[in-house]
């Protein structure tokens, strides 16, 4: 049987593995709230269930059983932030947590019906991509952290990957959301990256391990279409 807390670590591996490099062990310990001897013992039996390729001391990947589940999962979770932020009213920096609870419980007729009210979205408000009911994740527009960008660079605010209410609650304090044109005027050598945001007074300054988590697209990509589309089910 798949339990919340199994769905809770193949959602991270999915989200820490990169192609054929394993999510370690510690890394998604600390992602779900479990000790590492704990998340041992889970991972063996996963491993044994065919939902990962698990090596110890080198970590886990997503069998292909694995990798549907977590796509289940986190096309719940992603429907669900956007559904209590279009249609009860929440803030997108307190969506997340909720998510999380209500996730594991929901019956894949009432997913389609919340899919249906919100006229089949392919962002959450975040702007990560939502899997279809194949369970497939659109296609991306070629997108970057910030922290990447260069000094001068032009973008629109595509995709928030950090989950802390903390760090959502500055960017809507700084009058920052999907869609955002950011300037990058500074990349500072002790960690800081400093933007122009044409929606407020004042420049923005984060540390680069924020900036990680903010991806951008070039003004005109794609992405801007899948923004149209989440603004238009409001």
């Amino acid at each position: 049987m798949v339990t919340p807390k199994v769905e809770d670590c193949l959602k991270a591996i999915y989200r820490l593995q990169d192609g054929d490099t394993p999510a370690s062990s510690s890394e998604i310990a600390a992602a779900i709230g479990v000790k590492p001897p704990t998340v041992t013992t889970m991972l063996q039996r996963m491993d044994d269930d065919d939902l990962i390729h698990y090596e110890r001391y080198t970590g886990a990947r997503l069998t292909g059983r694995g990798e549907k589940h977590a796509l289940n999962v986190l096309r719940n979770h992603r429907l669900l932030k956007l559904f209590l932020t279009e249609e009860l009213g929440y803030e997108w920096s307190a969506v997340h947590e909720e998510a999380d609870v209500l996730e594991h419980h929901l019956s894949e007729t009432l997913v389609e019906r919340i899919e249906a009210v919100l006229k089949s979205p392919t962002v959450d408000p975040h702007g990560e991509p939502i899997p279809t009911a194949d369970l497939e994740i659109p296609r991306r527009e070629t997108q970057q952290p910030l922290a990447e960008c260069q000094e001068g660079t032009v973008a629109i605010l595509s995709e928030v990957r950090a989950n802390s209410s903390d760090v959502l609650s500055y960017l809507t304090k700084a009058g920052i959301s999907l869609g955002t044109e950011l300037e990058v005027v500074e990349t500072a050598p002790f960690g800081m990256i400093t933007c122009e945001v044409n929606t407020a007074d004042k420049p923005l300054s984060l540390p680069a391990d924020v900036a990680a988590e903010i991806y951008v697209s070039r003004p005109g990509e794609s992405i801007e279409n899948a923004h149209r589309q989440y603004h238009e089910a409001k």
